[in-house]
């Protein structure tokens, strides 16, 4: 199990845990961050990542990145 900051690039990564406080944990299961589910790190810029998660690409922060566990 690894942060998603440590995923390599274009490949495709299972949903383990995500952590943080409730509201960041709710946060991020809203925008697709769910147990389980699947996420690929498009690229990642300045240390923020933009991901493919549920169909969708999404520019998240590193800070959040490190709370999902893949």
């Amino acid at each position: 199990m690894m942060p998603l900051t440590l995923a390599d690039p274009g490949e495709e990564n299972i949903i383990l845990r995500v952590g943080g406080k409730p509201e960041v944990k709710k946060h991020l299961e809203n925008l697709g961050f769910v147990v389980g589910g699947c996420v690929r790190v498009v690229s990642t810029t300045g240390g923020n990542l933009i991901v493919n998660v549920k169909e969708a690409r999404i520019a998240i922060s590193q800070e959040m990145a490190q709370k999902i566990m893949v």
